[in-house]
């Protein structure tokens, strides 16, 4: 690997801690990177400060220019990323793919963004005064990413923060630090200033983002993860009122209505359980169809599930990689097994194969209990767990019982009485008649104790800026 160092003010740091990246597919390291530590931490803080003043006092159009061109070089460049993905992750190349398109879209869409931060002024009905009012950048943020996006879940970040003028500090998870290492080189040539984004993969996480959130310059902290990490994070952050963006966890339901279309229903489905392997908090988690057609359902659902093909994601043929590690799988394996003991019926898939690789099969599971742990957790694996409904109020009921509310999906035909069941859903997001959700051009995020804030859209950007109101006489 080109870049296993930390990076700092737009230099490599070598230090004499070092980690090992396992390669999921065949439990084999591919890299040795560095593991920061307090004095590193500082180090970034010092580069992040002194780069920002400078940045943040750029035009929005010359921002935006910057963000253009990381597009345009991270899109010339996709295939790259996507083997580096499959290699640290271990999701199927197409699958890479399409997180590597997807994570370079970010950057398009805020630099389209960057010139879009419209404030107002008004007249005081009362008073008289003008109302002033502007967006300003918040300070200096920092960003911790997650394993299951080692690309998007960056770019979804730093795009913003850079649009709103904003500098960084990134903290990649563990098991996959390379694709955000490897993406330094590319904000480089795109004309990112040194210091503004920084690059300081952990083995430390705890104590080196306790001691970042607690150092006054820092002003955002944006994480994308469990919610029990995030509301860590989150007490860490109250010490200095920092201002949080928090994409947590999810356990979203899929609710089958007997007159949906059953190719788009099925095709829908898929998407929003095998997409990334079901190791993403949008994935369909509680998969309720009517009564009237849940066999049916089932059938076709397991056709298309146990046709999938199972191995290393660097064979083009391969549609399912392995999960991330030996503890994602057998989470997944406990979740089979806890079901299967009270009462669901596996279709297919449901045993971990023998051999090298954290692979566990794409699996079917009918007739599951309400008291099964998969529909009160999240499974993050490719287990598609059937129930049935046949009361409206009752499925609503049950899908919204749930301390989560990232996203949902809904399939029917009857659009009015679709729309209907998606305002009762008390969900950040829903997918109508289709599974997938995520648009860099739309507001993720979610309710309850899914997160908070939004990230894409207009609202991404505003994560990162304060908005200040000037009272004006002339």
């Amino acid at each position: 690997m080109d870049h296993t160092d930390l990076y700092i003010n737009g230099t490599w740091h070598k230090t004499a801690d070092r980690f090992d990246v396992i390669n999921p597919a065949t439990e084999q390291v591919i890299a040795s990177v560095a593991s920061a530590d307090i004095a590193d931490a500082d180090k970034a803080l010092d580069a992040a400060e002194a780069a920002m003043a400078e940045w943040a006092a750029r035009t929005p159009r010359a921002r935006s220019e910057v963000l253009r061109k990381a597009w345009e070089l991270m899109t010339a460049r996709l295939d790259e990323f996507a083997h580096l993905i499959t290699l640290e992750n271990g999701k199927a190349s197409s699958d890479a793919k399409g997180e590597a398109a997807y994570a370079a879209e970010f950057f398009r869409w805020f630099a389209e963004e960057a010139v879009r931060a419209d404030g107002m002024i008004t007249h005081a009905p009362a008073s008289g005064a003008r109302i002033m009012v502007q967006h300003k950048p918040a300070g200096l943020a920092v960003l911790i990413t997650p394993w299951n996006y080692p690309a998007a879940m960056g770019t979804r970040k730093i795009a913003p923060a850079l649009a709103a003028g904003c500098a960084v500090i990134i903290k990649p998870a563990s098991e996959t630090p390379l694709t955000m290492l490897a993406l330094m080189p590319l904000l480089e040539e795109a004309g990112v200033p040194p210091g503004l984004v920084n690059v300081l993969p952990s083995r430390k996480t705890g104590a080196l983002v306790d001691h970042l959130l607690h150092d006054p310059r820092v002003r955002v902290v944006s994480f994308t993860g469990s919610t029990g990490v995030g509301r860590k994070l989150l007490k860490s952050a109250a010490d200095q009122v920092l201002k949080p963006a928090m994409e947590l966890g999810g356990n979203a339901p899929v609710i089958v209505f007997d007159d949906a279309d059953m190719d788009t229903a099925i095709d829908g489905t898929m998407q929003a359980k095998m997409r990334n392997l079901g190791e993403a908090c949008t994935a369909a988690n509680r998969i309720y169809v009517h009564e009237t057609i849940a066999a049916e359902f089932a059938k076709r659902l397991t056709a298309r599930m146990a046709a999938l093909k199972v191995g290393d994601g660097t064979d083009p043929s391969v549609d399912v990689g392995p999960l991330v590690n030996a503890d994602t799988r057998d989470k997944v394996a406990a979740f089979v097994a806890d079901a299967v003991a009270k009462g669901a019926k596996v279709e297919c898939g449901g045993a971990t194969p023998d051999g090298t690789g954290y692979f566990y099969p794409p699996t079917v599971l009918s007739n599951v209990s309400e008291d099964a742990d998969c529909v009160h957790d999240e499974i993050f694996g490719p287990v598609a767990a059937i129930q049935t409904f046949t009361d409206q109020d009752d499925v609503i009921r049950r899908a919204n019982a749930t301390e989560y509310g990232l996203v949902a999906y809904v399939f029917s035909g009857d659009f009015k009485r679709a729309l209907q069941v998606c305002e009762r859903l008390d969900y950040g997001m829903v997918g109508l008649n289709r599974g997938l959700v995520s648009d860099p051009a739309a507001p993720f995020g979610g309710t309850k104790q899914s997160g908070l804030g939004r990230e894409g859209g207009h609202e991404g950007m505003l994560e990162f800026m304060e908005t200040q109101y000037i009272s004006a006489s002339w």
